[in-house]
């Protein structure tokens, strides 16, 4: 069984399609969402629509839960406020319901899914670091979780002994008796220094996660975003991945 593990779409129609044609390529049966599917990007109902059409397991995102009420956007960048305050004119009632419907964390199969961290799943921390990791590490009772939010891919392994390693990867062994917390960065906004999109791949037979990226006509996105009357820095970052 081939999951592919999808996350930060942020409404980037041309990288969701570019990620879901790969991962058809490369043999996966199933698939898993860990939030944001809208947020930043011009095309945020499409996005939506096709997760939801796929009827795959997804998880709540910050961006998911601003544009499906009318809440002040709080402590949110300029740029982000004002995409979220155009998403929502985008999406129908309906969709709204179906974002605000969304719970903070899932459990897919033997496997768990959240979109920031397991210990504040509803304040949506960042985790970059083993310092981070190591609080959500504490309430994981799978032995692999993955999560997204930072749209920075990283994975982090705790052993038996409670030590916890970190860092970049491009394949990850999954081993008995470690916990593995795995970002698999982002599918329609990387902030690594690469733009190209990104998604992971489970392979649970051969337990591994393989991080996958691919190029996708960026300029497309970018000029639906600045045709939009979004702001323009949301279109150029694009490019430069972060």
């Amino acid at each position: 069984m081939k999951f592919a593990i999808i996350a930060d779409i942020h409404a980037n129609l041309e990288a969701l399609e570019a990620v879901l044609s790969d991962a058809k390529e490369q043999g996966c049966t199933h698939y898993a969402c860990l939030g944001d599917v809208v947020g930043y990007g011009a095309n945020p109902k499409q996005c939506l629509d096709i997760v939801r059409d796929m009827g795959m397991p997804v998880v709540k995102g910050n961006h998911d839960e601003y544009c499906s009420t009318d809440v002040e956007t709080e402590g949110v960048n300029a740029y982000a406020s004002a995409a979220v305050d155009w998403t929502r004119t985008q999406l129908p009632d309906e969709d709204r319901q179906w974002l605000r419907d969304l719970k903070y964390f899932r459990l897919v199969t033997t496997f768990s899914i959240v979109h920031a961290s397991l210990d504040e799943p509803k304040s949506w921390p960042y985790v970059f670091n083993k310092l981070d990791a190591s609080s959500s590490f504490l309430y994981q009772n799978t032995s692999v979780c993955f999560f997204g939010h930072t749209h920075v891919p990283v994975a982090f392994v705790r052993d038996a002994g409670g030590t916890i390693r970190g860092g970049k990867y491009q394949k990850v062994s999954i081993e008995p008796g470690k916990k593995y917390f795995i970002n698999i960065g982002s599918v329609g906004q990387p902030r690594d220094g690469d733009p190209r999109a990104a998604y992971g791949l489970f392979d649970m037979d051969h337990k591994t996660v393989e991080l996958r990226r691919l190029e996708y006509p960026i300029e497309v996105a970018q000029k639906k975003i600045r045709d939009a009357g979004l702001p323009p820095r949301l279109a150029d970052r694009l490019a430069l991945g972060h």
